[in-house]
């Protein structure tokens, strides 16, 4: 059986946060919940390190609803948690035309600073780079990493 070119691409994207996911666990993270509000994850205080998937973070630029990768709590050098959002994109698509709405939604609406997990080469020539600009532009977004680079940050910052 044939995969379609879409389920291919959720299935590369689920991959690559499932990678995200075994780097928090190795740093000692327990996942709490999966589609939980922000409000569930930050009280669930019983466990000092954690973290939940696709949280609900409030509304966005657009008026509606919306939803982050990653809520993580317990950072030590992050008292407020750190939002991980995972973009893939392995052959030509719309995952980088999204990155502008991305970046405002982490400006203006993000409860917590953000970093982007990106992988596949399938994005523009320079959005990868137009986004990484940002970080100097936008005050909650802390880093753009490939997931080796997002590893070497994590070895650094998830004690």
């Amino acid at each position: 059986m044939t995969m379609t070119q879409g389920k291919r691409a959720n299935q590369a994207g689920k991959i690559l946060e499932s990678n995200v996911e075994a780097i928090l666990t190795g740093h000692g993270y327990f996942q709490v919940g999966n589609h939980v509000t922000k409000e569930y994850l930050l009280t669930a205080n019983l466990l000092p390190k954690r973290y939940a998937k696709q949280v609900y973070i409030g509304a966005g630029i657009y008026n509606t609803l919306l939803k982050v990768d990653f809520y993580v709590v317990g950072l030590p050098i992050i008292p407020t948690g750190l939002i991980i959002e995972c973009k893939w994109q392995e052959s030509g698509g719309s995952v980088d035309e999204k990155f502008p709405y991305l970046s405002m939604n982490i400006q203006e609406y993000y409860p917590a600073p953000a970093i982007v997990v990106i992988g596949g080469e399938g994005m523009r020539e320079g959005a990868i780079q137009w986004l990484r600009q940002q970080v100097k532009l936008n005050h909650n977004l802390l880093g753009v990493y490939s997931l080796d680079r997002f590893i070497a940050w994590a070895n650094k910052n998830l004690q």
